[in-house]
């Protein structure tokens, strides 16, 4: 059997206010060629389908349009989904009785039984290859908020690297319980593939983009909570693409997209799976081809003359599709505010095909005279007045006093007269 591993598509995302629907839709027409030309048999989305709980009716029927086209040209593939945590699991689930006509099996939130346990049957969904027969299970588990675990009993843990954390034990318990029902319906030759939207041990995060997981102190779940019975473990919620722990059979596919200039340098792709019997037979990632170019100039931040000259050098092709023109991130050093700074950046860039979503400012290191390089006393701060706590403010942003005719604007504001509003 052959399946598809994607995850953290973002549909609705902006970058920096510029909307991303064009290059969302570039993807997803590639996905849907990619799952006919590899022959695939089964598509996994591993969570953080939209970009927030409340996405757009038009970042919806995108997905749901995909679903629909994947369903008409690839019948027989098996979509299973799960929930992320930008996700809202109860919007997610929603149309699952349309997405079911279509063979899609959506997860959003951990289902229960009237008496309040697990249900389980609801979380292990079979995997069919093209001539209908079961070729692996598939244990669904969505992002797990604390409430969604089972409790552990003081004393009762099993897991060494999770025994000191109730929601980790909870989450290592959870994926057990799943392998154990599985386990009763596999047949010799059957494999075992495990879905999770969780930030592992070792995992490198994208630190603009990638929102942390941290519930009750818990950030990594360990590489222990998967079984050795499971042939593949399908991540999500990383954005750049990597094995865990070393163990090429745990993997994130990444984002298909940069979500910030950050992750300008990742390679961005889904990750082809061919399974043989119970294991797994190869592993191969499937580059996903960029519609518009994400640049920062220069690469490190410079001195602002450095970067207009630079910016007035940039060379670009003529590209009057305004979607599909670069998005451009300025970098620049200063050693004090800069006015006027966004006008001269574009007066740099006028007629270049390329639209600036963010400049970048950082300020030169340097002790600021006056400035105490150990934090105040109480008493010290009793006696500061409004004017002396302006300055060390400033001084902390801009590591330099603030210039005489801003703090000569501050306390004329500070002497002027203000009415109440009621």
């Amino acid at each position: 059997m052959r399946f598809i591993h994607t995850s953290d598509w973002h549909l609705g995302q902006t970058l920096h206010t510029f909307e991303r629907s064009f290059e969302h839709q570039h993807f997803l027409d590639w996905l849907l060629d990619t799952l006919v030309a590899e022959q695939a048999e089964g598509l996994l989305i591993c969570g953080d389908i939209f970009d927030n709980a409340n996405p757009s009716a038009a970042s919806q029927k995108q997905l749901y349009r995909f679903l629909q086209q994947a369903k008409t040209r690839v019948p027989h593939l098996n979509i299973v989904i799960i929930a992320g945590n930008h996700d809202s699991p109860g919007r997610l689930e929603a149309p699952v009785p349309l997405l079911e006509t279509l063979g899609a099996t959506v997860i959003g939130f951990v289902p229960r039984l009237p008496d309040g346990t697990i249900d389980l049957a609801r979380l292990v969904v079979a995997l069919k290859n093209r001539l209908g027969e079961i070729a692996a299970w598939c244990l669904a588990i969505p992002f797990l908020r604390p409430g969604d675990v089972p409790r552990i009993e003081k004393g009762l843990e099993t897991n060494t690297e999770t025994a000191n954390d109730p929601y980790m034990e909870g989450i290592a318990l959870l994926y057990r319980q799943a392998l154990q029902h599985t386990l009763t319906l596999r047949q010799p030759g059957q494999a075992i593939i495990a879905l999770g939207h969780c930030h592992m041990v070792g995992g490198e995060i994208s630190q603009d983009s990638e929102r942390r997981i941290v519930i009750g102190g818990t950030e990594a779940l360990p590489a222990g909570i998967f079984d050795p019975a499971i042939a593949y473990a399908a991540l999500g919620h990383l954005h750049l693409a990597q094995s865990v722990g070393k163990q090429a059979h745990l993997r994130y596919c990444g984002s298909p997209l940069p979500m910030s200039f950050a992750e300008v340098n990742y390679p961005h792709q889904v990750l082809r799976v061919d399974l043989n019997g119970e294991t797994v037979a190869d592993i191969t990632a499937l580059p996903v081809p960029r519609a518009v170019e994400l640049l920062r100039v220069p690469k490190q931040p410079a001195p602002l003359q450095e970067v207009l000259t630079a910016l007035a050098a940039l060379a670009l092709p003529d590209n009057p599709d305004l979607q599909r023109q670069p998005y451009l991130e300025v970098r620049i050093r200063l050693d004090a505010p800069e006015p006027g700074l966004r006008a001269r950046i574009e007066t740099a860039l006028e007629g270049k095909p390329v639209r600036l979503a963010k400049i970048e400012t950082s300020f030169a290191p340097k002790i600021a005279p006056g400035v105490d390089a150990v934090p105040a006393s109480l008493d010290q701060l009793e006696r500061l007045q409004p004017d002396d706590i302006f300055n060390r403010l400033y001084s902390t942003k801009y590591k330099t006093d603030a210039p005489l005719d801003l703090r000569a604007a501050f306390a004329e504001l500070m002497l002027t007269p203000t009415e109440d509003i009621h």
